[in-house]
């Protein structure tokens, strides 16, 4: 049974997943030319979100507002990156949205020890990345088998996994800024 303070966890936890999933991940460049160039990488917030997410609460809360999420985008809003509703579950995304499952499950590591350091954090973030993109390139091989579209997997592998996991590596960057205020937090309660 969800208790109160539960509940609120898993609303905040929602609302924060839709918000970063519409949020694209930009750099400006102001010194190029000398005008407010802006250089967008191909990713959102949504990785960061939910690892901070992972780190902040227990996994169980991250995985409930995850799935509603998941819910969510598959048959009431097309709340994804790049839209929604079952149609969704053919696209080599869906894949990678699955794949976080195993991506909160590995940074929850990091509370059951309760050894939240630079080290660690880094150690985690990059295995949880690299499940991640293995559960989307998998997601993606069964579909290839599936509609027989050999063809397709080598450009799918590098326009969502290849082509972004730089990326999403380098998002773990701004997250160590937060990983000792985050270890205060765990120390007060």
């Amino acid at each position: 049974m969800l208790n109160f303070y539960k509940l609120i966890e898993i609303l905040v936890s929602l609302q924060l997943l839709v918000i970063t999933s519409m949020l694209p991940v930009y750099i400006p460049l102001p010194f190029i030319y000398k005008s407010s160039n802006n250089f967008e990488f191909p990713i959102t917030w949504q990785i960061p979100t939910i690892i901070l997410l992972t780190l902040i609460f227990h996994k169980k809360v991250v995985f409930r507002a995850f799935s509603i999420y998941i819910i969510l985008g598959v048959f009431i809003l097309p709340v994804f990156h790049q839209g929604g509703s079952i149609g969704y579950l053919l696209t080599p995304n869906f894949g990678y949205l699955l794949g976080l499952y195993p991506l909160i499950k590995i940074i929850d590591n990091l509370n059951n020890k309760n050894k939240i350091n630079i080290g660690n954090f880094l150690k985690n973030g990059f295995l949880a990345i690299g499940a991640m993109h293995l559960t989307g390139i998998f997601y993606n091989f069964i579909q290839i088998i599936f509609y027989s579209q050999f063809n397709l997997f080598l450009y799918n592998l590098g326009k969502y996994s290849l082509g972004k996991i730089g990326y999403h590596f380098l998002m773990l960057l701004p997250l160590l800024l937060l990983i000792k205020p985050i270890e205060r937090l765990k120390r007060s309660k």
